[in-house]
């Protein structure tokens, strides 16, 4: 079958795999950061009901220290802050990357059924 294809639409059709691949990296690294996020703000609900004279323990690395509520609340908000930005980073990449992607798909496809892509001159 690939003999019938011309060099220009498997090329095309190898970079529809790199886009796919691309774009199940942005899905996984995207569900990683939402990961963290809930996992950040149920920490910070449970820190929010407990007295602020409790002892509160922090991963600095590989250790746990103790340290004030609000200094963890603080830290917690800005990974919570930060994750956001990446997460809408991540889906304006995602985005951008899904209409080329199906711009691509339709001109393969048009090639492969012998019908020219719109504006192809």
């Amino acid at each position: 079958m690939s003999s019938n294809i011309s060099p220009k639409v498997q090329n095309q059709i190898a970079q529809l795999q790199t886009m796919q691949q691309q774009m199940q990296t942005i899905g996984a690294q995207k569900s990683q950061y939402e990961m963290a996020v809930r996992e950040a703000r149920r920490a910070t609900e449970e820190l929010k009901d407990l007295p602020d004279e409790n002892a509160v323990f922090m991963s600095v690395g590989s250790v746990l220290m103790q340290k004030k509520k609000e200094e963890v609340l603080a830290k917690l908000n800005d990974k919570i802050e930060t994750l956001e930005v990446r997460i809408k980073s991540l889906e304006k990449q995602e985005t951008l990357l899904q209409g080329k992607f199906e711009q691509l798909q339709a001109q393969v496809r048009q090639a492969i059924e012998g019908k020219p892509a719109p504006g192809a001159a």
